[in-house]
Parts: C-alpha cells; sequence; structure tokens
C-alpha cells in the first residue's frame, strides 16, 4: 500500500538523519581533539519493485565512514617527543594495557601523540600507548628487519640508569717531522696521550711516543719511525710497538709505505687498523693504510697531531631524547655524548580509511584496509616526522555546523511526512464512520 510504504519512507528518514545528527555530534565534541578525523554518513536510497501503476517508496539507509586519510594541521609545541607525521603514513604504537613481550604486539596506528618517559623508561602517550620502533646496534645503525610484520618492533625504552660506553675505536690524523730522520737530527721522541673509557665509564689514557731512526754518519735519510703504546689502566705496560717506515717518493712522499708489527695486534695494510689489548679488552686503532692520505704521514719539519676521533663516553645520565625527520631517537646524556638507540618506521596501507577505528585516536588494520607496509620515514609513499608538533583534529566547526541545520530541516520534514500519513489514515477511518 503506498500510504503505507510513506510511512516506511519517513521512519527511515528520521532514522538516517538522526545518525547523521550523530556523527556531527561527534565531530564537534572531538574538534579540539589533537589526530581527531571526522567521521561522515552518507544516505543512499532504497528503491522497492513497483507493480502496476502504483508507486511503493523505499526510504533511505545510511551508512557511517571515518575519513582516516584526511590530514590535519600541524601546530607546534614545547616538547621534543610530542610527534606528528607529515605527509602519508602512520606512527606505530601498542596499547601499554594490552602489551605482553612473550607474544606479538597488537600494532595499533596513529598519526600523532604527546610522548614522554613513564616510569618505566617507555615511551608512552597520554593515552598510554607506546611508541613502536626497531632497535639499532651498539654502534648506532639499524639492522634490516622484515617490512609486513610486527617481527623486530619494540616499544622504546629507555634506561633511566647512569650508563657507560667503553671506547672500541680510535682515528687518527697526525704528521711526523721527515726531517727529525735525517742523518744528524737529535732522535728525541715525540709524545702524545690519546683518553679513553673503559668499561665502567673511568677516564684511562694510551700514551704513545714516536721515536725517529737516525741514520750512522752517511745513511743519509731513513723515513723510519719507531710508535710504542702504552695503557695506564696496566701501570704504563707495553699493548704495542710498531716500526713505520715512509714513503720518500716524488708521487707518495708522505705516505705509509711499510709497517712492521713488534708487539701488539698485526697492522692490517689495507683497512690501516691495529688493535692493541687495554685493560679494558680491544681498540682499534686507524693510523691509515698504505698509500692513504690520511692517518699517519711524514711531512716538513713539523710534530702536529691533526685530529683524533675515538668512540665512546664517560658515565653519563640521561637528559633528553630526541626524534628526527627520519624517525631516528636519539638519547643525549649529560656528558654531551649522544646515543641512536631506535628508529621509528611509518606504516603505510592501500586503503586508510578502512581501518577499524579504536579509542584515543588509533586504527587498526583490518582486511578492507589492506596490508601494511613499514617504511623509513620520508621513503616512498611516508612523509617525515615532525618533532615539536601536533596534528590537529580534522573538524571544520563552521561546516558540522551547516551539515547540522541542513539534517534539522531533513528530519523535521521526515517528521512532517508522518505527521501527514497520520493525518491521512485518520480521514480514511472516518470515512468508515
Amino acid at each position: 500500500m503506498t500510504i503505507s510504504s510513506s510511512l516506511n519512507a519517513g521512519v527511515s528518514g528520521l532514522t538516517a538523519n538522526a545518525a547523521r545528527l550523530g556523527t556531527i555530534s561527534d565531530n564537534i565534541a572531538n574538534s579540539s581533539t589533537y589526530g581527531y578525523r571526522r567521521a561522515e554518513t552518507e544516505f543512499n536510497a532504497l528503491v522497492m519493485p513497483n507493480g502496476g501503476r502504483t508507486y511503493t517508496a523505499g526510504g533511505v539507509a545510511s551508512s557511517n565512514i571515518r575519513l582516516i586519510d584526511q590530514k590535519g594541521s600541524l601546530v607546534s609545541t614545547d616538547n621534543a617527543t610530542d610527534l606528528a607525521v607529515r605527509g602519508g603514513g602512520m606512527l606505530p604504537v601498542v596499547s601499554a594495557s594490552k602489551f605482553d613481550a612473550t607474544s606479538d604486539p597488537e600494532l595499533l596506528l596513529t598519526t600523532t601523540g604527546s610522548f614522554r618517559l613513564d616510569e618505566n623508561g617507555y615511551l608512552a602517550n597520554e593515552a598510554g600507548y607506546y611508541l613502536m620502533g626497531w632497535p639499532a646496534n651498539p654502534d648506532g645503525t639499524v639492522p634490516s628487519y622484515p617490512r609486513d610484520t610486527t617481527d623486530g618492533l619494540e616499544p622504546v625504552q629507555f634506561s633511566l640508569t647512569l650508563t657507560a660506553d667503553p671506547t672500541t675505536a680510535v682515528q687518527m690524523s697526525l704528521n711526523l717531522p721527515a726531517s727529525d730522520t735525517v742523518e744528524g737530527s737529535s732522535g728525541d721522541p715525540y709524545n702524545l696521550s690519546v683518553e679513553y673509557f673503559d668499561n665502567l665509564g673511568v677516564s684511562q689514557s694510551i700514551s704513545m711516543t714516536f721515536t725517529p731512526t737516525v741514520p750512522a754518519a752517511g745513511g743519509g735519510q731513513s723515513n723510519e719511525w719507531t710508535m710504542v703504546m702504552t695503557d695506564s689502566a696496566q701501570a704504563g705496560a707495553v699493548i704495542g710497538e710498531y716500526v713505520v717506515e715512509f714513503d720518500p717518493s716524488r708521487d707518495d712522499g708522505g705516505q705509509i709505505l711499510n709497517v712492521t708489527t713488534v708487539t701488539g695486534g698485526a697492522y692490517d695494510p689495507v683497512s690501516g687498523l691495529a688493535i692493541v689489548d687495554v685493560a679494558g679488552g680491544p681498540i682499534e686503532f686507524d693510523i691509515g693504510a698504505i698509500g692513504d692520505i690520511s692517518g699517519l704521514s711524514q711531512l716538513s719539519d713539523r710534530f702536529s697531531p691533526i685530529s683524533i676521533v675515538k668512540d665512546g663516553s664517560e658515565v653519563g645520565n640521561m637528559v633528553s631524547v630526541e626524534v628526527d625527520a627520519n624517525g631516528y631517537v636519539t638519547a643525549l646524556y649529560d656528558t654531551g655524548a649522544s646515543q641512536t638507540l631506535y628508529q621509528v618506521p611509518l606504516a603505510y596501507l592501500p586503503n586508510p580509511n578502512g581501518m577499524i577505528p579504536t579509542d584515543n585516536q588509533t586504527f587498526k588494520p583490518s582486511p578492507a584496509s589492506g596490508p601494511y607496509f613499514l617504511w623509513d620515514a620520508g621513503d616512498g609513499p611516508t612523509g617525515d616526522i615532525r618533532s615539536y608538533a601536533r596534528e590537529e583534529s580534522t573538524t571544520d566547526v563552521a561546516q558540522e555546523l551547516t551539515s547540522m541545520i541542513k539534517t534539522q530541516r531533513a528530519y523535521s520534514s521526515n517528521a512532517k511526512v508522518i505527521q501527514t500519513v497520520d493525518e491521512m489514515l485518520q480521514e480514511t477511518t472516518n470515512i468508515k464512520r
């Protein structure tokens, strides 16, 4: 019956507009919520089969969608670990209440968060979600991890206690005076002290003595030096002795020609490394490869320590954390040292709007969203990570208020249809009387 279908269509209109009013109210309520993605209610006509000359009203059906692929504006903050994604991709997080280190965590995604160190050293936001990242090697490099699973991902966590970083490598650039290897020279040695940090963060030193070989009368020039290394942590014990010969030729003059190992670790002519054992373990000394212009050289008449570069640091307390645009998480210590500990990837999905919305502006991948892939921030389809920033809600209050007025009008119109149908049915009842 056409009049009954009109009543049903009016009811469906009320239901659909009530659903739209629900999404509008949700959007307005979250207009100041960082990272909120506005929702929309779409209407779709229901067409009923018509018989003969009568028309049967089908009404309207509503469907809701969360516009996760929309991006909000970025605003500046004063916290280094307030993070926001500028461009494509989302930050991986895990709920602290559901985290289990013995099993694969349930991966959730978000585009922004105010992360701070909690009492256990985890980098967590105000809603209790841990930021996830790949742990780095001790030298700060990040190994290769699977990109389509959570294997390798860990909650970003820092040690809140004092830490020490022992020295394991020293690279030096130093010039020895060529004039000191000439017949008649004094043969006085040159001394140099190189600081290193042992396993307990204590400052120790390696004393290096460079003694020229002075040829006998009529010997001309030797171009040879004896390098002796002693360790202060071992009461001055010799840990390495090497005889270094330099090239006197026109083309390669001053470069290392040959190194003879007397004591200590063998010298590698290709890498330029000589490994010596201090009290805390081995240290790689890079004195320069044969034919290399860096490292040790013999030129002119001056003893010139040019540079000494070493790793390791004394005992330090972590004072702050930084996250750069490529997702590298670095701890800064009060000693001035820094160390890269994690890399935070960005997850990208073919259909972000197909994800399942969860609490606190997080989203869960689903079959409708397609599988995620973890990219290095700034690579592929992803943007970069901005620190000192938060992403605002995608709600436009003016647009929502306008939609609310239109929805109210539509709701009132559907109510009027029901009222009219009711009056028509009343008239029909009155005819029977």
